[in-house]
């Protein structure tokens, strides 16, 4: 096997070495844990679902809370999972027509892609700005959600995930448009 990477993998390897890239490799090396930890509680909430849905239908047993963790889970695994879909270059595009302009002008791809990762960065920022109150305000008040006296859970983890992952996904996309704006200048 070849020691050169294929363009495909090097599209695919978001973690750049230490040497070569120091603070892409801590961001990659954070955002891919983010993501391991997303990709865990997608399988942990298919379980808990199921789990309930047995319960509920075979052994008349329904597990309390379910709706209400698997509603505050769903926004904490996007939010944990987006900056590693921002580093790899996985977010939802029209990828027919990127393509298809990547063929009679790369650097223009290249001049866009950097536009869209500032204005995602705006954007993450923009829902940090907005959270961040009602993450304060979940730490001082130990808000909860479900029926007290029944089953309750702080709400704080859930908007603490939202905060950092949107601090890591701002940081994600701006580098991703440094990277985008390097490649332009190197073939220039």
């Amino acid at each position: 096997m070849s020691t050169e990477e294929t363009p495909e993998l090097q599209e695919d390897r978001f973690v750049p070495s230490f040497s070569e890239a120091p603070y892409g490799a801590v961001l990659g090396s954070v955002a891919a844990a983010m993501s391991a930890v997303g990709t865990a509680s997608i399988g942990a909430l298919m379980l808990l679902i199921v789990a309930d849905v047995i319960g509920r239908n075979f052994l008349d047993a329904p597990i309390t809370g379910v709706s209400e963790i698997a509603a505050r889970a769903v926004v904490a695994i996007v939010f944990l999972q987006v900056p590693a879909a921002i580093l790899q270059l996985r977010l939802t595009r029209a990828d027919f027509l990127v393509r298809r302009m990547q063929k009679s002008s790369p650097r223009l791809v290249a001049w866009l892609e950097a536009l869209f990762c500032v204005a995602g960065a705006i954007v993450f920022v923009l829902i940090l700005w907005a959270s961040w109150s009602k993450f304060l305000s979940a730490w001082q008040t130990a808000e909860f959600f479900g029926v007290q006296g029944v089953w309750t859970i702080p709400t704080w983890p859930f908007r603490g995930i939202t905060i950092s992952g949107c601090v890591v996904a701002a940081l994600a996309a701006l580098y991703r448009a440094r990277e985008e704006i390097r490649s332009v200048r190197s073939t220039a």
